[in-house]
């Protein structure tokens, strides 16, 4: 699996640090229980426990989840991690405060999919917050793979989110430096959305 080869050596390859938009942002969900989708090594997961969440992280890959857990316990916090294939992944009604999918590529017919499951198991008030490449990231390079199916754009959230009501939706370029497979200047979308 691609994914367990690209987490199998020592360092982390998208870093430890979270994504900036999330540690911006990370307020807006309310406190209690959230998932982060496509978790991959931790960090993300890892910054949300430390801000006082009980966090879930799901992923493909046990190596990353291994990785994650490693992370996890440097930081002196716990984070449950679940593994499992978010094609056929349930994330249940009403159960989380939040959801947080930050450069999952999924191709675009299971991220429908996906997506329809994260607004039926999210709480009331909940939150989804995401941050995917657009397709004009194509023409950066600097990340995101090569297959425009898997990227996002507020067309298509606005679309496949409709049941959420969007307190932040935009597309913009930004610098993204996150460990050695995000470097540079990405054309990306964001969304803070509520149930």
């Amino acid at each position: 699996m691609m994914w367990d080869e690209r987490y199998s050596a020592d360092e982390y390859a998208y870093g430890v640090k979270p994504n900036r938009f999330l540690e911006e942002n990370f307020s807006y969900i309310p406190k209690g229980k959230v998932l982060s989708l496509a978790e991959g090594e931790g960090r993300n997961a890892v910054f949300l426990a430390k801000q006082g969440y009980a966090v879930t992280a799901v992923d493909a890959s046990l190596v990353g989840l291994n990785k994650a857990r490693k992370l996890a316990e440097e930081n002196g916090v716990v984070i449950e991690c679940i593994h499992a294939d978010l094609a056929d992944f349930e994330l249940g009604e009403n159960q989380w405060d939040g959801v947080v999918s930050i450069f999952c590529p999924l191709p675009s017919a299971l991220r429908k999919s996906l997506y329809h499951r994260v607004i039926a198991g999210l709480k009331r008030n909940g939150v989804f917050l995401l941050e995917a490449y657009t397709p004009n990231q194509l023409k950066h390079g600097t990340g995101g793979g090569s297959s425009a199916d898997t990227m996002q754009t507020k067309e298509t959230l606005s679309l496949e989110l409709a049941g959420l009501k969007f307190q932040h939706l935009i597309e913009l370029e930004r610098e993204v430096i996150e460990g050695i497979y995000h470097t540079g200047l990405g054309a990306v979308v964001q969304v803070i959305a509520t149930k």
